[in-house]
């Protein structure tokens, strides 16, 4: 699957703060169309309304993590083909083997800069 910067992005996160960070990034890296969700929960909504061609959610978020999110999106036959990454703060080994076995694509652990995450994504895309 080639990287295609005019793909739709939904960035998850319950802090707003972090949301606008890895939307700046993402723009510093080409990408135009991006979308936010607070939560799982919205994530899913929003993936159920829209094609997104690549996913970046955080861990930890209530109601729904980020985890529940990726176990769900999985389990979705038309979503289950997203791209999907996990950000974290925590680079607890079980959380990494949780994510992988969960069946995400790719694994960034807070904090992060552009270069990483075009890093990330590139890896996804590679495939």
């Amino acid at each position: 699957m080639a990287l295609d910067l005019q793909m739709a992005v939904l960035v998850v996160d319950d802090y707003k703060t972090m949301i606008r960070i890895i939307r700046n990034l993402l723009k510093q890296l080409g990408f135009e169309d991006i979308d936010d969700a607070a939560d799982g929960t919205e994530a899913l909504e929003k993936m159920k309304q829209r094609r997104y061609g690549l996913v970046i959610s955080d861990w930890n978020m209530e109601p729904m993590t980020g985890y529940e999110l990726l176990k769900q999106v999985r389990a979705d036959s038309g979503l289950s083909k997203t791209p999907f990454i996990m950000v974290t703060a925590e680079s607890k080994t079980e959380n990494v083997i949780a994510a992988k076995k969960a069946g995400v694509n790719n694994y960034i652990v807070k904090p992060f800069n552009a270069q990483t995450l075009k890093g990330k994504i590139e890896a996804v895309f590679a495939d």
